[in-house]
């Protein structure tokens, strides 16, 4: 550890090279000096309060690595390429890396290279991972999304729960945990399940003064969107429900000449991602119309708008999604599309993806026999996963046994490539043996081994795309060369544009049928009551948005907003406002809509405008071109 005074001036240098920041966010400062004194903390910080910087920055200045526990593989991916850019070591562990690249990694931490190294909670028991960990020096642990301990948490993760027992075997490295969404139930848990008890606590409140929520029950979205964007010449996320309807928007709005937009999902290719990802992140005004695959882990300071096209699960989802907007502190709108038709409908998709107990067992069952697993076997094969078999076979929708899968690829009872990604290859033979092959099978493999690098020695990944143009073949000719070469048990082959699963733990017929059903049940029934607070906070007129945000998160003796568009409709029922001179300088300029008109006015009532507008047509003060459109009359 280093002296208090040059701890002091070197927390200040670090902040300023690396961060080009001259002042700490509330309470950066407070949890750096914990991490750094060794003590254990556990920091709640709101999207948008800066809460990776809490364990970057003193793992900088720190001897040894920190050890970064975090949920996502793609965030990450995403942290290490951000730490990378500005000049800081930074590695991650996946089962994406092959031994070589692991083993590089390894090196760079036991030579005290490596500041940061993110691993997923899984590998916190995995045999390798420990042996080379004993020949590193770790400055302390830092637990990422630690709401995903708790049960009662957005993103429940059981491996979570082994993070407590790796911190005994490392009794004198402190721990940071940090989230950015947790009620006091589940701050309470992640203390105790973490045994950070007697940890020292910062809280930063929920409050976003410079954020402005606008809540817009409207019924047709593609108009009040294109309305919206026609003024707008600034950064912002439009966040929408599905894939499809991400590409479907961002075409409408293109068709009617807003071409400053762009969509973004899992399903992109990952060139593609990157790409559009940057243009946001390096541009003032583009906008994105994003599923939330998209936002977590960006760090762009100027987003002035987040809309959400229909309300999301979860207020906790909310929040975290709206809290990427204004992190400069400057003023910003969170806009929230809606109608009771649509409430509806989730209701029913929500009910429609419930499976019963006996659709649960009949999907687990198909996984198991289909791919010949007994009771106690864990294959160690990855399986290609037909989704269209596993309903003929369970007799259900697509939707319930997704929502299985999922399910279970949170339980790490397997894993789910749902999306789409580079195939993988894996040679089962000897280059040696290629002689004593079939002509026809041995030249292919031979073609394989010179096209693709370390296919002799371990998994590729590869696309059967770049691979056809290489040896002039059309992909799907390749492909079935290939399946050939897998059904005579040459190679294993994964197909990227197809779901695969591969089994984590043994087959266990009594944990399926009893533990693994039950905590399912509770999670569906957790998922439920999240709407249904969802739906309320969405619904309610009569209380103040941002004061509903802090009570659900526990905050007491909260104040109204004083901005969102439920305190700006009681402040206008009390007192009043003469908007006419208002309206009356908008059509001077231009004939607009009364949407056009709210947009003017800084997402004024139209509820207000359209009384102010009937008062003005009465006095011939202004006239209407047609069923919508309002003109100045000249009078």
């Amino acid at each position: 550890m280093i002296s208090s005074q040059d701890f002091q001036h070197l927390k200040r240098q670090t902040l300023e090279h690396f961060w080009g920041h001259s002042a700490f966010r509330d309470l950066q400062e407070d949890v750096i000096d914990a991490v750094i004194s060794g003590k254990d903390a556990l920091a709640l910080l709101p999207t948008g309060g800066g809460k990776s910087l809490c364990y970057q920055l003193p793992a900088i200045i720190s001897e040894g690595t920190c050890l970064v526990v975090s949920p996502l593989l793609a965030l990450m991916k995403d942290q290490v390429y951000q730490l990378k850019n500005k000049g800081i070591e930074a590695e991650y562990l996946s089962s994406e890396l092959d031994d070589f690249e692991a083993e590089s990694v390894f090196l760079r931490c036991k030579e005290g290279l490596t500041k940061l190294l993110y691993v997923s909670p899984e590998r916190l028991l995995n045999r390798v991972f420990l042996q080379h960990l004993e020949e590193i020096k770790l400055s302390f642990i830092a637990v990422d999304e630690a709401h995903c301990i708790s049960e009662w948490g957005q993103d429940f993760r059981p491996s979570y729960q082994n993070i407590k027992n790796f911190r005994q075997e490392f009794k004198n490295i402190p721990c940071l945990a940090l989230t950015a969404t947790a009620t006091p139930k589940v701050l309470s848990e992640i203390q105790q399940k973490l045994g950070l008890d007697g940890s020292f606590v910062f809280k930063k409140s929920f409050r976003r003064t410079n954020i402005k929520i606008i809540s817009d029950k409207v019924s047709d979205k593609y108009q009040r969107v294109l309305d919206l964007l026609k003024y707008n010449s600034q950064s912002g996320i439009i966040y929408v429900r599905t894939r499809k309807e991400s590409e479907e928007l961002t075409q409408f709005l293109h068709r009617n000449n807003i071409q400053n937009v762009d969509y973004f999902h899992a399903g992109l290719p990952v060139k593609d991602k990157n790409s559009r990802q940057k243009r946001w992140v390096m541009g003032n005004n583009q906008v994105l119309i994003a599923t939330n695959a998209f936002g977590m882990g960006i760090d762009k300071d100027n987003v002035r708008f987040v809309m959400h096209f229909s309300p999301p699960q979860s207020l906790e989802n909310y929040y975290q999604e709206i809290g990427r907007a204004g992190r400069d502190g400057e003023d910003s709108s969170a806009f929230m599309l809606w109608n009771e038709q649509e409430l509806e409908n989730f209701d029913q998709i929500l009910r429609n993806q419930t499976p019963s107990k006996s659709e649960f067992s009949r999907i687990l069952s198909y996984l198991y026999s289909v791919f010949q697993v007994t009771e106690g076997e864990l294959p160690e094969t990855v399986f290609q996963l037909h989704l269209h078999r596993v309903q003929n076979f369970a007799k259900t929708s697509g939707a319930k046994i997704r929502n299985v899968l999922n399910f279970l690829h949170n339980q790490e009872v397997i894993f789910h490539n749902a999306n789409r990604s580079l195939s993988s290859l894996t040679l089962k033979i000897s280059p040696d043996e290629l002689d004593l092959l079939p002509k026809k099978d041995g030249y292919l493999i031979e073609l394989l081994l010179r096209n693709c690098a370390g296919l002799s020695t371990h998994r590729i990944l590869f696309s059967e795309l770049s691979l056809s143009r290489k040896l002039e073949v059309e992909p799907h000719v390749l492909k079935e060369r290939i399946r050939d070469l897998m059904q005579k048990n040459y190679v294993e082959y994964i197909d990227g544009a197809l779901s695969s699963i591969k089994f984590l733990k043994p087959r266990d017929e009594r944990a399926n049928n009893g533990k693994y059903w039950h905590l399912f049940e509770q999670i569906q029934k957790n998922k439920l009551q999240k709407w249904e607070e969802m739906k309320y906070f969405v619904q309610n007129s009569d209380f103040c948005k941002m004061k509903m945000i802090l009570s659900y998160f526990g905050e007491k003796n909260v104040r109204n907003c004083g901005s969102c568009s439920v305190c700006e409709k009681q402040r206008e029922a009390v007192f009043g406002r003469d908007i006419s001179q208002d309206i009356i300088q908008i059509l001077k300029s231009k004939p607009s809509s009364v949407e056009e008109i709210a947009i003017r006015l800084n997402y004024y009532s139209k509820d207000n405008i359209l009384e102010n507008l009937i008062y003005l047509l009465d006095s011939g003060k202004v006239k209407m071109l047609n069923f919508r459109t309002y003109a100045y009359s000249g009078d």
